[in-house]
């Protein structure tokens, strides 16, 4: 399987630096999912990775063999656009055969392959029609599987699903996980989207103003980050953070919403912590989790099947979800009991946003709001 390392990998445009240093290695055959807010850099990353930019310091290595100088025609990559380009003269089979007609693919070969792909993604009903009888949807679908079949190790899919609709964007979710298990290649996703990239990932990689902030297999880089920003960026909705300060004494960090029992790690010694509490961790009081007070709703939100509730308990908002069949109607300014889940919330460094510590499952200070 094909591996790909970015060593040092810089890119600048004039004073303004895109990349700083990023080093990176791609796990072969699986779906690693590039995350992280607009103008971040990852687009740039990936540019440089297929060829259509060179970096300003690092290389790449594929296999072990530096590709940074390679032209991008020689690159065994694919690579799917986040626009359709598709052409509108040709059908959608002509347009998803493309890439392999170029190549020389045997036509009896090319056929086989789009209707494999066109099976997965479900077009097999649209491949004599022209993309301007298509749906947006549907023009989705045709430059996905267009992307994907050219003869190559890594495909990459530049934000393929922006401006869909939430239903569609989860229904090709799940045929995009089909199909890179169907042709057992890496997949290299690009989304500023937390929840898609959540849902889509194997392996999890964040960045932030050009540089690389987090990366693991998706379930260790959501519940065991090691850094602030990654919690910031990567979850729905937004992560509770609230500035504290340790008393490693009495094992307690006091906060605006009281002083919680936490337990600190590899000889931490700082004092001044943000206290990272996901809205899940908030939970209503019951045998185990740690009381916090009641305070009072102000604002909820639908989401379908679960609700976002703010609630202010004294002077912070903090925001929570709760499934829509456990939950009353609820008004603005009604009580609502808050507790935190042991072992969820993180605590990081104030200063360098390095993890720390996690609040424990001891009895914490009950406020009312």
């Amino acid at each position: 399987m094909s591996r790909i390392r970015f060593e040092g990998i810089s890119k600048s445009y004039r004073d303004a630096i895109a990349l700083d240093r990023i080093e990176l290695d791609i796990e072969p055959a699986g779906l690693t999912v590039v995350c992280g807010p607009p103008g971040c850099g990852k687009s740039v990353l990936m540019r440089i990775l297929i060829g259509l930019e060179a970096p300003s310091a690092g290389r790449i290595l594929f296999d072990g063999e530096d590709i940074t100088e390679m032209p991008a025609a020689e690159r065994s990559i694919g690579y799917v656009p986040q626009s359709f380009a598709l052409f509108p003269h040709m059908s959608v089979f002509d347009n998803i055969a493309y890439p392999m007609a170029l190549q020389g693919v045997p036509r009896s070969e090319i056929a086989a392959r789009v209707d494999q792909a066109a099976g997965i993604l479900h077009i097999r009903p649209l491949l004599a029609k022209r993309p301007t009888q298509l749906s947006g949807g549907e023009k989705q679908r045709a430059a996905i599987a267009r992307g994907i079949l050219k003869n190559a190790d890594i495909f990459i899919l530049d934000d393929p699903l922006v401006g869909l609709d939430f239903k569609l964007r989860e229904s090709l979710m799940e045929d995009l996980k089909d199909m890179r298990a169907e042709i057992g290649a890496t997949f290299l996703h690009i989304t500023s989207d937390p929840l898609e990239a959540l849902t889509m990932a194997e392996h999890l990689v964040v960045m932030d103003r050009g540089r690389l902030v987090e990366a693991g297999p998706v379930d260790a880089v959501y519940y065991d980050p090691t850094c602030l920003r990654t919690i910031e960026l990567v979850g729905f909705p937004r992560c509770n953070v609230l500035p504290g300060h340790i008393d490693p004494t009495s094992a307690v960090c006091a906060t605006a919403i009281g002083r919680l029992p936490i337990t600190l790690e590899n000889g931490a010694t700082s004092h001044d912590a943000m206290v990272a509490i996901r809205p899940e961790d908030i939970v209503p009081p019951g045998t185990g989790p740690t009381p916090l007070g009641i305070g009072k709703v102000t604002l909820v939100e639908n989401l379908g099947s679960e609700s976002v509730v703010y609630v202010q308990l004294h002077e912070t908002t903090l925001v929570t979800t709760v499934p829509v069949r456990t939950l009353a109607s609820l008004d603005l300014g009604d009580p609502f009991p808050l507790a935190m889940r042991p072992g969820g919330p993180i605590l990081f460094d104030r200063a360098s946003g390095r993890r720390i510590g996690r609040i424990t499952s001891s009895s914490g200070e009950m406020h009312d709001g």
